[in-house]
């Protein structure tokens, strides 16, 4: 990959990352569960100590996010005043 290339996918992260309030590490009140949501669309999902136990795709539209897993497994979860409540947890901003 040439310079020009990685210059244009950094800008496009940059954005993808503004323009999106979600993005970032959401973790569970007992830090076992940590997913990340990557900009471009990914997400990557550690349990336990374990990284990348579950990663995927996902689409924020609204208050609402859509995943689906690299197996084709799909879930959805929603945001509420900075809380992700996905799969029966609950998920808090890593600040």
């Amino acid at each position: 990959m040439n310079k020009t290339n990685r210059t244009n996918e950094a800008k496009a992260a940059r954005a993808s990352q503004q323009a999106h309030p979600y993005i970032g590490m959401w973790v569970t009140a007992d830090g076992r569960i940590r997913q990340e949501l990557l900009p471009g669309g990914r997400y990557d999902e550690a349990r336990d100590g374990r990284p990348s136990v579950y990663t995927g795709s996902y689409k924020i539209r609204g208050n609402t996010i859509d995943y689906v897993d690299d197996t084709g497994f799909t879930a959805d979860g929603e945001f509420r005043e900075d809380v992700l409540y996905h799969g029966g947890m609950v998920f808090y901003r890593e600040k």
